[in-house]
This record gives structure tokens, C-alpha cells and sequence, in this order.
């Protein structure tokens, strides 16, 4: 574990009966703020998804024969889902390859295009990390094909998250559950969790019931902060103040709304948590993600990285965002766009 320097925020998680608390006081929404997005919803005038299909994009496989000379190469694969090779070690982020992030295949949000590699194809995986259950984070079929396909992969998720990989094929014995503040060694990886700003359940009567968080990831050589879905929240700062600077800080920028403004970050509260985590004195870059293969709130889909980009010219920030599908090496305090949504 790491030791904790002047901690107020980054502690270990609470609960009320069942249920799992916020770092700090936060509002998730319910009937009420369905009521009110409803009208919006069904006279948006937003491009909230592509008018015409995005890609096709794919993914060359071959390139996982080679290891990456700078040790670290992402796959980002779309939404939150991606491939991190970390100096020797593979660890998938949130897969979900399913055609919807949804309970039922037939409605909910849509792929706006296919899976860039399929499950079949994927290198051999030493860690998948499930940072909460939400459907656009945990696909269940996903899952139960991994379990097959990959038995030797551990899995990393958070409390609670364990006793629903089990039940979509995953073997308990390979199943690491974190609470805020833990950490799991696999090999030449460590993986952290730390709080974030959000919740959790994929159902009506279940919310709160599984851990959320946020993971840092590091080698000797590199360190990742993977945020997942978070609010803004003063712990950002706390957090960054634990390590000494991050390679690559993945953020969300996309789904957010005035109507839910404590649960997910947008690009302009992205950004400053982007500046909290030092990514302002340090050299790592802002991946944005979180945005780009789902429709989950109401503005247009372009909206998050178009002005994820304006902040980041104004405030010289090094973003770094490659094409869906394509594996692509992170040289330390190289920016990256790729402008593929354009």
C-alpha cells in the first residue's frame, strides 16, 4: 500500500446498512430528474449520435506480438475500454463489447460502430480491471467470454463487483476485490484503488450495493491514472499528491449534464482535474475518455472532445487521444490528437 500523506478525502469506504456512501455529500438523481430530462430527450435538437457511421475501425493484432519500445501502449478501444501494455504487463479496462450498454439487447444506448478487434483475437491478458458494475463498464456477456477465453487473467474490481463476475463465469480464485486505499500486486503491476465521485447498480433496487473507485496503476517505469466515472470532488488533488506525477491521466469527459452535474466530470471539470492530479507541473497527458461510442446524456456527441480540445489550447494542456482500435505508444510528455471524430 502506499503510505498517505496529509489525508482527509482518501479513505477507506463507508457504508449505511447496504449501502456504500459518497467521499463527500452527492446527488445521484432519480424519478424526479427523469421528468425533467424526458421532454428534453425527445425534442433534442443536439447531433447526439452520428448521422452517418463512424469507421469502420480495426485493430491489427499482429502489433501485440511485438512489445512497445517505450513500454507502454494503450488500445483504446472506445467509450472506457482499453488496453494498457505496461512494461511487459496486459490489462484490460472495462471491456464491453456488447452492441448496446444496456440490460436488454433489443433498446438502450448503441455502439456507433462495431468492436475494432474481436474477444477471440485479443493478446494474452494478465489483469482485467472492472473499475464498477454500470452496464457501460461491465458487459456481462464480456465478461463470460473473457472468463473462457482468458482463464489465466486475474481480475481487479471493487467490493462487491466479485460476486457478479462469479456469477457470469469468472473463478472466484481469480478475483482480487479492492476497497478504497488497498492495493494488489500482479506481477510487475500494482493496482490501487482510490475513491471517486459516483455509484453504482444495474438495477432499480440495487444501487449502491458495489463499490465504485478510481485506479492508479504502475511498473518500476510508468503509472497510469485510470479516473472511470467521477464527479468533480476535492480528492483529486489528494490523489495526485500520493504519487510523483502520471504518464497518462484518463479521465471521462462525456455524458455529463447540469441535471447530474456530481456524478460525471465533463470536459471542463475533466480538465481541472486534470490540473489537480499535477497534470499542469508534471509531463504525463490528459487521455480523454468516457465519450464517442455511446449516447448517455443529451449533448451532441462531437460536444465533449471539441471542447475538451478548445481548454486545452487555451490552457496548454497535452492531450492525448488516438483513433478507436488503434495501439498506439505513449512518449512521455507527447501530446496526441488524432481528430478521427472529425
Amino acid at each position: 500500500m502506499h503510505p498517505i500523506r496529509e489525508m482527509t478525502l482518501l479513505r477507506r469506504s463507508t457504508k449505511v446498512g447496504k449501502t456504500y456512501q459518497n467521499p463527500v455529500p452527492t446527488k445521484v438523481g432519480g424519478f424526479s430528474t427523469m421528468w425533467k430530462v424526458l421532454p428534453e430527450l425527445l425534442f433534442n435538437r443536439e447531433e447526439a449520435q452520428p448521422k452517418t457511421p463512424l469507421g469502420p475501425f480495426t485493430t491489427d493484432g499482429s502489433v501485440y506480438a511485438t512489445a512497445p519500445q517505450s513500454g507502454l501502449r494503450i488500445t483504446w478501444f472506445g467509450h472506457s475500454s482499453s488496453l494498457l501494455e505496461m512494461d511487459g504487463v496486459r490489462v484490460l479496462v472495462d471491456p464491453v463489447w456488447e452492441q448496446r450498454a444496456s440490460p436488454f439487447p433489443f433498446m438502450g444506448p448503441k455502439r456507433f460502430y462495431a468492436p475494432t478487434l474481436a474477444l477471440e483475437a485479443m493478446p494474452r491478458l494478465d489483469v482485467v480491471l472492472i473499475s464498477h458494475d454500470h452496464y457501460d463498464h461491465l458487459g456481462a456477456k464480456t465478461v463470460a467470454r473473457l472468463a473462457k477465453l482468458q482463464p489465466q487473467a486475474k481480475w481487479v474490481t471493487a467490493l462487491g463487483v466479485g460476486e457478479r463476475l462469479r456469477a457470469f463465469g469468472v473463478a472466484a480464485a481469480q478475483i482480487t476485490e479492492l476497497d478504497w486505499t488497498e492495493s494488489v500486486q500482479q506481477g510487475g503491476l500494482k493496482v490501487t484503488a482510490w475513491p471517486s465521485r459516483h455509484f453504482s447498480g444495474r438495477g432499480l433496487g440495487d444501487r449502491f450495493t458495489t463499490l465504485w473507485g478510481s485506479y492508479v496503476l504502475e511498473t518500476g517505469q510508468h503509472r497510469v491514472y485510470y479516473g472511470a466515472d467521477s464527479g468533480p470532488w476535492d480528492g483529486y488533488a489528494e490523489i495526485g499528491a500520493q504519487y510523483n506525477g502520471f504518464d497518462v491521466v484518463m479521465l471521462e469527459i462525456g455524458a455529463s449534464s447540469p441535471y447530474w452535474p456530481d456524478i460525471h466530470l465533463g470536459p471542463d471539470a475533466a480538465v481541472a482535474a486534470y490540473e489537480a492530479l499535477g497534470g499542469l507541473t508534471g509531463s504525463g497527458v490528459l487521455m480523454p475518455i468516457h465519450w464517442g461510442l455511446f449516447n448517455l446524456a443529451l449533448h451532441a456527441w462531437r460536444q465533449p472532445m471539441e471542447r475538451t480540445i478548445e481548454l486545452a489550447a487555451e490552457r496548454g494542456l497535452k492531450v492525448w487521444s488516438p483513433r478507436p482500435g488503434e495501439p498506439t505508444e505513449v512518449v512521455r510528455g507527447d501530446g496526441l490528437w488524432s481528430s478521427w471524430w472529425r
